[in-house]
């Protein structure tokens, strides 16, 4: 068996330690501000099922780092905006290891700290993708 020499765990916390986090009641009150992006890296399926931050912008964790490289071929004009980018999951960890890389790439960026699992219980808007016939 393979010994890890650093745990998940680990790896959020030493990520939480050197990034920028929001609590989900100051992200609510940035939500429909014109200079704010909120992106959420859920799965699609996490999205259909819990909903989603209306105006929020999916990007797929695994094509995050592609998304938002101007030399990719899989850049998002999005992500070349003068705006502040909020990155969000379902509790905190994967946006937490998303953005402490994107910083590495000097991409500036923060990270909702709870997730969208509190969203909806702060009283945040939830919205649901349309049901396909």
């Amino acid at each position: 068996m393979n010994r890890l020499t650093k745990t998940s765990a680990e790896m959020v916390a030493e990520a939480r330690g050197r990034i920028e986090e929001i609590e989900t009641v100051d992200l609510i009150g940035m939500a429909g501000d014109p200079d704010v992006v909120i992106v959420d890296i859920r799965d699609v399926r996490e999205r259909q099922r819990s909903g989603f931050i209306p105006g929020s912008v999916h990007a797929p964790r695994g094509m995050v780092e592609f998304w938002i490289d101007p030399d990719s071929p899989y850049f998002k004009d999005v992500f070349g905006e003068d705006k502040k980018f909020v990155f969000h999951c379902a509790s905190g960890w994967r946006s937490a290891l998303t953005v402490a890389t994107l910083k590495d790439m000097g991409f500036e960026a923060a990270h909702l700290k709870e997730g969208f699992s509190t969203w909806e219980k702060h009283g945040g808007p939830v919205e649901f993708p349309e049901k396909k016939d």
